[in-house]
This record gives structure tokens, C-alpha cells and sequence, in this order.
């Protein structure tokens, strides 16, 4: 679900990333206040050290799910870093709903997925600018993308197919993949996948309050795309 260009957000949405800080100097603060090496935190979250070192320091900017991950690391709800709306009800109008974004980053969110007791799913309608080619991600659950404008690569487990307007894909979160907006045009799709975004789940933590991830072996690390 990153890196700059020009942020590119739905017309008939409201912004509610306007003015946001970058999430950097808040994910530095949370990990020293949990008394936390960035080893400690790359194992809690699967998140290389040395693409957290780039988040800390405004070098990088994680998608929505990278820090859906270092929130979780960090024992931390995502709300902490960055200002998203919430949903209680599961009816959301196309001229009504918050587009929002991560810190700096140009890819832009409508969220449309509701919170509501025992809920599973997360989903958003994701806009990505041309040009925008995300970092490479694995971690737990399964993911749906359905393209609703533009057309964009997409990685999955080491080979690459563009998608088009009306195709679909479901894969498993573990699977290493990324996105490339290679056109000069915007690419708008619905993600759905089972990753908790909004929401940390008891059964993530022990009794401490540490996260359980922590003291499981280390996940796959994300890291930036290379060329």
C-alpha cells in the first residue's frame, strides 16, 4: 500500500491529510518511549532497520499498511500517527467520505470499510499519482485489489502483470509484492485485504502489554523496492 510525487485525491472527497505531520519524528518518539532498538522494533514489526531508519528520519514514507505494521510493533493504534476518519456505520456516500494520506506521501485514501464489533476486513478506494511505485510488502493475511481507473504494474512473488480497469487479484498478504503507476495518469482501485489496520486486536499482545510479535520469530522484512 511508498514513496513522493504529487498527491492526487478524489474530487468529490474531503481532504483530511491537509496539514498532517510527517510520520517520522512520531514513530522515533513512540519507540524511545517504549524503550525500543530499532532491531527491537524491525523484529515487532517486520519492517527492515534500515528502511524504519529512512521512516524516522522524513527519507521515506510508508504506505498505509507498512505502518499499520509499526504501529502494531510499537503496541500503538494507527490513529497515533496519522489522522484517519472513522466509520461506524457500513453505508459510506462517494461525495461524503475523508480522503486522507500518510504524512507526505502522494497516495491519497477513502476509507469504506466500517468498524463494528468482531469485523475482519479493512478497505479503502486508493488513489496512486504517475509515477508512484510503492515498497515491497509481506506480512499476514490475504488481499483483494479491484481496478476501478488507470492502469498499474503489479508485482506478486516475482513476476509482474499490468492491471487494467475491471481486473482483479487475490492473493496472500505473505506473498512479497509492491505497485508502479507507470503512466501519467492516476490509477484509482479498491484494496481489501484482512490486515488490521485500525484496530489492535487483543490477541496481538501477551499480558505485559507487549505485542506478541515480539516474541515470535522475525516475519518477513519490508524494504524498499530497488531498481
Amino acid at each position: 500500500m511508498s514513496d513522493p510525487s504529487e498527491d492526487t485525491q478524489a474530487a468529490s472527497g474531503k481532504s483530511a491529510g491537509a496539514g498532517q505531520p510527517k510520520v517520522g519524528a512520531l514513530v522515533r518518539a513512540r519507540r524511545r518511549q517504549m524503550h525500543m532498538t530499532l532491531q527491537a522494533l524491525s523484529d515487532a514489526a517486520g519492517v527492515s532497520v534500515g528502511y524504519l531508519s529512512q521512516i524516522e528520519r522524513d527519507l521515506a514514507m510508508p504506505s498505509l499498511g507498512t505502518l499499520a505494521q509499526i504501529a502494531q510493533g510499537l503496541g500503538a493504534e494507527l490513529n497515533h500517527f496519522i489522522l484517519a476518519p472513522a466509520i461506524d456505520t457500513g453505508l459510506s456516500r462517494a461525495e461524503g467520505r475523508m480522503v486522507f494520506s500518510v504524512g507526505g506521501s502522494p497516495v491519497s485514501y477513502e476509507r469504506i470499510g466500517a468498524d463494528f464489533a468482531g469485523n475482519q476486513l479493512s478497505s479503502f478506494v486508493i488513489t496512486i499519482p504517475p509515477g508512484h511505485r510503492s515498497e515491497v510488502f509481506s506480512h499476514e493475511g490475504e488481499e483483494l485489489v479491484y481496478m476501478l481507473e488507470g492502469e498499474i504494474l503489479f508485482g506478486l512473488d516475482g513476476d509482474d502483470t499490468m492491471l487494467s480497469p475491471g481486473d482483479g487479484l487475490h492473493f496472500r498478504g505473505i506473498q512479497p509484492h509492491y505497485w508502479w503507476n507507470k503512466t501519467d495518469r492516476p490509477v484509482r482501485l479498491i484494496w481489501t485485504g484482512t490486515l488490521p489496520l485500525f484496530r489492535l486486536r487483543a490477541s496481538q499482545f501477551n499480558e505485559t502489554g507487549a505485542p506478541q510479535s515480539a516474541l515470535k520469530p522475525a516475519p518477513t522484512k519490508t524494504k524498499p523496492h530497488r531498481k
